[in-house]
């Protein structure tokens, strides 16, 4: 009796998380060994390789596809990560495709083989999280990706101690509507375009000013709601000069506006395409100062959804 009290007061090991698959998910391959060791990306593949955490103890990972078209990874990953956050884990790594390093990054960790797990190198996204206790740390990393018909996600997981990995427990997910807020938005999912009319340009030069440009910021934010969304961004000129210089300076300008939204907002370049048009879409004359101001713009306009 004394023994049982003693025991019924010491700390008991922690169960390990278990997940909640959306009622859609499917189980498609499953491994697991009680003893085994896991190098856990921790940040995105550089030309120095991959950087890792090693992981030991029981190893299990899991492959789901979910039945839905037009699902987005961040629709995949995001009720997983509140799951893995409200268990007490803490997200080390996150990152999607271009970032985490495209083919080099989902080559350099352990991917169960298709067709149970598909992996697109150009729509993927990673996140890594750790749990760290007395009975000992747990990690668990996800990978999510999709085709045009379902959503995959991977599930590896280090330490705990627990019979399940993930169930179907959660909801159904389906396709999200599109999240409209603001003009911008709503310009473009009302009529495909947007003028982007703040933007500055250096005197002479294709390089966009350093300034804080507004468009940018809810270009950036309706990008980062909606990330099945692509669009093309295309820049326009005046009428001064010749054809071919002018498709070319629009083409470059469109292209800083490009690289401003990758680094400055964390945009994913597959959402995004730079284009030029010259002087051959004017929006006013180019006979008067102010329909040459007009015309030269740079436009955003929606390409597809995927």
């Amino acid at each position: 009796m004394i023994r049982a009290a003693l025991l019924s007061l010491l700390p008991l090991p922690a169960l390990a998380v278990t997940l909640d698959m959306p009622a859609n998910a499917v189980l498609t391959a499953e491994e697991a060994s009680a003893a085994d060791s896991y190098d856990m990306p921790v940040g995105s593949w550089t030309i120095d390789g991959l950087p890792t955490r090693t992981a030991t103890g029981a190893v299990t990972q899991q492959a789901w596809r979910i039945e839905a078209t037009g699902l987005t990874t961040f629709q995949i990953i995001e009720p997983l990560e509140t799951q893995l956050v409200e268990a007490g884990f803490e997200v080390v790594f996150t990152c999607t495709d271009d970032v985490c390093g495209g083919f080099d990054f989902r080559f350099g960790t352990r991917v169960l083989p298709a067709p149970d797990m598909q992996v697109n190198f150009g729509d993927y996204r990673y996140l890594a999280a750790q749990r760290v206790s007395g009975d000992g740390d747990e990690v668990v990393s996800l990978l999510a990706s999709r085709t045009s018909t379902a959503g995959f996600v991977q599930i590896t997981r280090v330490g705990g101690i627990s019979e399940a990995l993930a169930t179907t427990g959660a909801p159904a997910v389906r396709a999200q509507a599109p999240v409209v807020t603001g003009d911008l938005a709503l310009e473009l999912e009302t009529t495909g375009r947007f003028v982007l009319s703040d933007l500055t340009f250096e005197t002479g030069s294709a390089q966009l000013g350093e300034a804080s440009f507004d468009s940018l910021q809810r270009l950036a934010e309706y990008l980062t709601a909606n990330p099945d969304r692509q669009v093309a961004l295309v820049g326009h000129t005046d009428a001064v000069g010749s054809l071919d210089g002018n498709i070319a300076l629009s083409k470059r300008r469109a292209g800083s506006v490009l690289e401003r939204l990758v680094t400055r907002y964390n945009i994913p370049r597959r959402q995004l395409d730079a284009q030029g048009m010259g002087y051959l879409a004017p929006v006013a004359t180019n006979v008067t100062d102010e329909g040459r101001d007009a015309n030269r713009r740079v436009e955003v306009i929606i390409t597809s959804t995927e």
